[in-house]
């Protein structure tokens, strides 16, 4: 059991830098700066990742009955935004691949500021001393984001070719040792996990999923893949970065059980928004023709 707890933090973190440098074999020159290139997409990106989904999860929190673990559980999710399978999932429905690597780079370097600023602040507001520091969310930056980057860069530099042969193996890979790393964490947090449905958990969780889905649509601009670009990077949140923080700051088993709860119902509904979007643009396609 001893080895299974070692074993595990190393599959997630080998697996999600494998997904980041997936993104960096893909990217063409410019994809990864798109976005910081063009302020008013970074700045409806900001506002749609890292300023609506922590807003309305401090009011639902607030105003629903919920149990403390699963209010901790919801603000964690709420803070950490953009995990590393988002492109992935962006350029399933059709994205545009420099919008997709784009908003994912600009997110994962904001990373840095607006973990601790928009923590802190929540922390606060709820009445805990707790503090999240710029040079800690920094070095899970620099070794889960920077490096992947910088080393799958450099390969697509010097071997474009086998960059290209290597991105789609190296992403099914990580994905699969996603499954496996998070596989051992469902099992040990399930009873209590489903011991938190009740109470308005599924209802907040449902309404903040849809709500950062609806405010990254909105603000996605008017083409219809870049609508689901900006909803899907909204309303997906990092289950890593939220854990992490759950061990540093909170005791509780269960507020590790509501992050992945919320991580399921996140992928449940995201999953119905993709196929919506899908069959739209197959119905905007077809009128086209």
């Amino acid at each position: 059991m001893e080895f299974v707890k070692q074993l595990v933090p190393l599959l997630l973190t080998i697996s999600l830098g494998g997904l980041v440098m997936t993104v960096a074999l893909n990217s063409g020159r410019g994809d990864l700066i798109y976005v910081l290139r063009r302020p008013g997409l970074l700045a409806r990106a900001v506002l749609a990742v890292m300023v609506i989904p922590p807003i309305a999860a401090g009011l639902l929190v607030w105003m629903l009955p919920l149990t403390p673990a699963v209010k901790a559980g919801i603000m964690l999710m709420a803070v950490a935004p953009v995990p590393p399978l988002v492109p992935g999932q962006e350029i399933g429905v059709g994205a545009r691949k420099e919008y997709a690597y784009g908003v994912y780079v600009a997110m994962a370097l904001l990373t840095v500021v607006s973990v601790p600023v928009v923590f802190n602040i929540a922390a606060y507001l709820f009445g805990r001393s707790d503090t999240a520091s710029v040079e800690s969310i920094a070095g899970t930056v620099t070794s889960g984001v920077l490096v992947p980057l910088v080393v799958g860069l450099l390969i697509r530099q010097f071997s474009p070719k086998f960059a290209a042969q290597a991105a789609p193996v190296l992403y099914k890979l990580s994905m699969l040792l996603v499954v496996l790393a998070f596989l051992p964490i469902i099992v040990s947090v399930w009873p209590p996990m489903t011991n938190l449905i009740g109470n308005g958990t599924l209802l907040a969780m449902v309404i903040l999923v849809i709500v950062s889905l609806v405010g990254g649509h909105i603000l996605g601009g008017p083409e219809l893949m870049d609508r689901a670009t900006l909803a899907i990077a909204a309303s997906v949140r990092h289950p890593g970065i939220a854990m992490s923080l759950a061990a540093a700051h909170f005791t509780d088993r269960r507020v590790q059980a509501a992050i992945l709860l919320f991580l399921m119902v996140g992928l449940v509904i995201g999953t119905l928004y993709k196929t919506w979007i899908k069959r739209t643009a197959k119905k905007a396609g077809r009128a086209a023709a």
